[in-house]
């Protein structure tokens, strides 16, 4: 019974987790946007709330969300070690290890964003907000589809949709600037 409940947690925690990754990468994409504000003073003040919205972002729903996930998830093996002798299980495990680099990464923009760098252009920051997306769709299929999942047509129909998000993103900012 208690494998449930650390289920469900884990699902609370991935959902709250992936929630607060969308909205901190959005805040970067209205971070940089705010340099195109008419005067300095206007532009420094929007930077420093944005900041502050990231930092809170991050430190408040990010973190304890990844925390939450990955203390269920790890329980979870604890309490079910058979999953370990399941193929889907380390493609799961790797996709969660790259999601969890791509939340420290966002850290990193963060600092550097505070700093007044910008890594990236809005349209680049709109491409990363989708990055999760990527990520999302992988771990579901992986969760719900298990073994039955071929994992080389998984992974293609991903970098098919990846494209797919990509292609829909350039049509979407050639809309909005024509």
């Amino acid at each position: 019974m208690a494998l449930f409940y650390f289920k469900a947690f884990h699902i609370v925690g991935a959902v709250a987790w992936f929630a607060g990754l969308f909205y901190l990468v959005r805040m970067f994409v209205y971070h940089v946007e705010a340099e195109q504000k008419p005067t300095p003073e206007l532009r420094e003040a929007f930077k420093a709330q944005f900041n502050l919205m990231e930092w809170r972002a991050y430190k408040i729903i990010c973190n304890p969300a990844m925390m939450l996930t990955w203390t269920c998830g790890l329980t979870m093996t604890l309490l079910n070690p058979g999953y370990w002798q399941m193929g889907w299980f380390h493609v799961k495990l790797a996709i969660l290890i790259l999601l969890t680099v791509y939340h420290l990464w966002c850290k990193r923009i963060i600092v550097q964003l505070e700093q007044g760098k910008n890594p990236f252009d809005s349209f680049q920051f709109r491409l990363l907000n989708e990055l999760p997306t990527l990520f999302l769709v992988s771990i579901a299929l992986l969760a719900v589809l298990r073994d039955t999942l071929n994992f080389l047509y998984a992974f293609g129909g991903v970098l098919v949709f990846g494209v797919l998000l990509f292609m829909f993103a350039k049509a979407y900012k050639k809309r909005r600037e024509g």
